[in-house]
């Protein structure tokens, strides 16, 4: 028994060879092009992430600045008058409010930036192999 390609008469593997080779390419510009697809959408979630990150950074920052100028503050009550414990005291209100700030605007970026997964690439390549196996069964 003969395979269709195979058949005299009718044009042997090539025309098979050539659909093969062609699915083929097509298939590697396909996983290229989603590869570019999920290298520039991580790098525009990496950059929020990056952002926010750098935001709490500078909050824990500020914060253990805050902390520091309430023990000074504590002690100079302790050790003096009014004046020099009170200027202490609106130090760390000042850098407390700092904090409080870069906390709230580094959790907005990290909450915009979203799931770290690359959601519209994942979208695409479930659209694709669905394409993918449509033809398949056509």
């Amino acid at each position: 028994m003969t395979s269709v390609g195979s058949r005299p008469g009718h044009g042997g593997d090539e025309p098979v060879g050539e659909l093969v080779k062609r699915a083929s390419q097509q298939i590697s510009e396909l996983v290229r092009e989603e590869m570019r697809l999920a290298g520039a959408e991580m790098a525009g979630k990496g950059k929020r992430y990056g952002i926010g990150g750098g935001l709490f950074g500078g909050a824990g920052l500020v914060g253990f600045l805050a902390a520091q100028a309430l023990v000074a503050g504590a002690i100079a009550a302790l050790a003096l008058a009014l004046p020099v414990w009170a200027s202490a005291l609106v130090v760390a209100v000042l850098l407390a409010t700092a904090a409080a700030v870069l906390a709230a605007v580094g959790r907005k970026q990290v909450a915009r930036a979203g799931s770290p997964a690359p959601g519209q690439t994942i979208d695409s390549i479930k659209a694709d192999v669905a394409e993918i196996k449509e033809r398949a069964h056509r």
